[in-house]
């Protein structure tokens, strides 16, 4: 299943796995690159497991239309309900260390189906990024397969265990 509305784009898969199992493949930076469907995550910063709101986790990215092309960003945990819900803001470090975040949100809602099987939603959501970005950014950034796309990468990441 795959929706889009005007400020938010979701996708949901079931998966073969437990909540728990799900959720603790999310809070791993380590594997965000190999569940990324864009090809821009390339590697965690910041290797430590997500634990909770407030926790900033940094990630080295590459996208060819970015005036660098590679560069970092910087993360903010939002939502962290173990095992049902995890999400981040995405932003940058400022030239003086300050962090600013866009607006927009990545988040996974995990709806056990019994003890093995588990709903993912994958949702993006930049309803709170203000007008003076949207001006020079195109919401989403991505095609239309990307969170499906994401979902299957998190599954085989999952299954394989």
């Amino acid at each position: 299943m795959h929706t889009v509305d005007q400020e938010n784009v979701s996708a949901t898969l079931t998966f073969a796995a437990s909540a728990a199992r799900v959720f603790a493949v999310l809070a791993d930076p380590t594997t965000h690159a190999a569940i990324d469907g864009t090809g821009w995550v390339q590697e965690p910063a910041d290797r430590a497991p997500l634990t909770g709101v407030g926790q900033i986790f940094r990630m080295d990215m590459h996208h060819a239309d970015h005036p660098d092309g590679d560069y970092r960003t910087a993360n903010k945990v939002a939502v962290f309900d173990q095992p049902r819900a995890i999400g981040w803001l995405t932003g940058y470090e400022k030239a003086d260390g300050q962090l600013e975040f866009g607006g927009w949100l990545w988040r996974y809602d995990l709806a056990p189906l019994g003890p093995s099987e588990t709903e993912v939603t994958h949702t993006y959501d930049w309803s709170a990024v203000p007008p003076s970005i949207r001006e020079y950014l195109h919401f989403p950034p991505f095609g239309p397969d990307h969170l499906i796309n994401s979902l299957h990468h998190l599954a085989d990441l999952v299954s394989a265990g």
